[in-house]
């Protein structure tokens, strides 16, 4: 024999369905924030260690040649990259600016640069890094 009333129907009633949808969302509110300042945190980390990989396998070139490479293509064809980073920022491989040496240095790339826009959650300019 079921236990309970034969004429009561089992599920959820609004109110409770509505407390429970009200709890989510509040819960959402407080997570969501916190999710998209992680993703921008880290897309910033990714392009500091990018540009710092990029530097250090130029001083690298420089050391062994003698000379500036002629564009961060070379860079990773001679291995002192493993490849052209994708600008987390832009989500290029193109956007990246090339500084190119005074004279009388030899070369096309001295130094790299993001060429997103904007600032970092620091204030600064990514340009800037």
């Amino acid at each position: 024999m079921l236990s309970g009333s034969p004429n009561k129907k089992q599920g959820f009633t609004l109110v409770e369905l509505l407390v429970v949808l009200s709890i989510l969302a509040l819960l959402l509110t407080l997570a969501v924030p916190r999710y998209f300042k992680s993703i921008e945190r880290a897309k910033e980390a990714t392009l500091k260690h990018d540009l710092n990989s990029m530097r250090d396998g130029i001083d690298k070139y420089y050391a062994d040649h003698g000379k500036y490479p002629e564009s961060l293509e070379e860079l990773s064809k001679q291995k002192y990259i493993n490849k052209l980073p994708i600008d987390p920022i832009t989500e290029s491989t193109s956007t990246w600016i090339i500084i190119p040496p005074e004279p009388p240095l030899e070369g096309e790339v001295y130094d790299v640069q993001s060429g997103a826009t904007g600032t970092a959650q620091d204030g600064t300019k990514f340009s800037t890094w």
